[in-house]
């Protein structure tokens, strides 16, 4: 056969998706072209480790949740102990941030992985051993909430030396639907596992996850971009919030976050309270409520992939989050559980297209220099101030029942959405003042 033939059928092979052998398959290049973020090796690495790794993690939260409700049958404790595993993250969370400004972020979080995996390791002993007590799911939950307080903000910075700036909204999406894939999962396995083997099988097979992710941090091929400045800390903290709270977008997508975590995320506190009182639901009917939620988000993050460039920000942010707060109101009021299911999964789906639209815009528009202290701010409004509403959601829960505290905070969620969309113009001019100074 001719040369030039012998050319012309490689070309046909090597381009056609229909008859393609090789890595150029049809499907393949969907997938490609629809989340950028996967042409990257190391991304593909992390994703993957990622993935099991919170399913785990979730097993853990379902788990923990309904251990307490069993040893105590008290909202007002399950409350408390969700708030301890949340509260190092308001207080260490701006220190993780500088930290992961002046180290390699790959191993710190290689370091922070494993102690959360000896952790859950403990836990599960403890359980499986019958010498459980609340007190001591407290502390291993305050001491892991000290680990994901530079676990957090790192994992947040690292994307951005895993992927191009080309790739990089894909991957923060990708990151999003990590967790709510997980999220889905991980309660209703967890459900299952906790009928089967225990609350104490669920913790060791969650320590067991964090496994994946190691190996997948080992194996990747990154370039540090860690500053390695040994400013003050207390300085350094002050210039990160200077430059969060100057810049007018950051500014209002970070108290956006705060409003939400505290009124809006923190119902989820409240679950295995509702299973059992409100629907006379098990460990596994539990499990379903989580995941009605995650697949909820789930399908928020994948939107956001497939269409952020097509859809403006503040129809993701504003209108998520009247879809949850609408959804949220109208959950607390029924008693159906076939009602429910299809509203927790609504509510789901505002609530992540909210935050996963923040945090992208957020993510695109920070520098990198103070990316690792912004992202601190960000996880600081996001997961330090939970334990105040989840601290105010099971008081309130204890006082006047569940309803009202979903009401109350789904009510302060939606007033302040409001507030935002009003604001756009202004914002929008404010941003357009600050980027000209720049």
């Amino acid at each position: 056969m001719p040369d030039k033939f012998k050319e012309e059928e490689t070309h046909i092979i090597d381009e056609s998706p229909e008859i393609s052998v090789g890595e150029s398959t049809a499907w393949v290049n969907n997938i490609t072209s629809a989340f950028p973020a996967f042409e990257n090796k190391n991304y593909r690495l992390y994703f993957g480790g990622q993935l099991i790794s919170l399913t785990g993690t979730w097993l853990q939260v379902v788990a923990q949740g309904w251990l307490v409700l069993k040893l105590t049958n008290s909202a007002f404790l399950i409350g408390l102990i969700t708030a301890l595993s949340t509260l190092p993250s308001l207080l260490f969370t701006l220190y993780g941030g500088v930290i992961v400004d002046r180290f390699e972020k790959k191993k710190i979080l290689i370091f922070t992985q494993s102690a959360a995996m000896v952790l859950a390791f403990i836990l599960g002993a403890l359980t499986v051993t019958h010498v459980i007590q609340v007190w001591q799911i407290g502390v291993l939950a305050f001491l892991l909430g000290a680990v994901n307080a530079i676990d957090a903000p790192a994992r947040q910075a690292f994307v951005p030396e895993m992927v191009n700036r080309e790739q990089l909204a894909s991957a923060i999406a990708l990151n999003s639907a990590i967790f709510n894939t997980a999220r889905v999962a991980g309660p209703g396995v967890a459900g299952l596992l906790i009928a089967l083997v225990g609350t104490g099988g669920a913790f060791i097979l969650n320590g067991l996850s964090y496994i994946a992710v190691l190996l997948a941090l080992l194996a990747m091929q990154v370039k540090s971009t860690h500053s390695g400045k040994k400013s003050e800390t207390l300085v350094a903290i002050r210039e990160g919030f200077k430059y969060s709270f100057s810049h007018p977008v950051i500014r209002i997508l970070i108290i956006f976050t705060a409003v939400s975590s505290v009124f809006g995320w923190s119902y989820t506190a409240m679950m295995p309270v509702i299973a059992q009182n409100e629907f006379h639901l098990g460990a596994a009917g539990l499990g379903y409520l989580y995941a009605a939620t995650g697949a909820g988000a789930l399908l928020a993050t994948f939107l956001i992939a497939l269409f952020s460039k097509k859809v403006s920000p503040p129809v993701y942010i504003v209108g998520g989050s009247v879809l949850f707060a609408v959804s949220i109101i109208l959950f607390s009021f029924t008693k159906s559980l076939h009602l429910a299911m299809p509203l927790l999964f609504l509510s789901g789906l505002g609530l992540l297209s909210q935050f996963a639209m923040m945090n992208t815009r957020i993510q695109s528009l920070v520098k990198s220099e103070f990316r690792g202290r912004v992202m601190s701010i960000y996880v600081f409004m996001f997961v330090g101030l939970s334990p105040l509403g989840s601290f105010e959601a099971g008081w309130v829960s204890e006082r006047f029942g569940t309803g009202v505290s979903m009401r109350i905070g789904a009510i302060i969620v939606l007033l302040f959405s409001l507030y935002v969309f009003t604001q756009q113009k202004k914002i929008t001019a404010d941003y357009k003042e600050y980027a000209g100074k720049e």
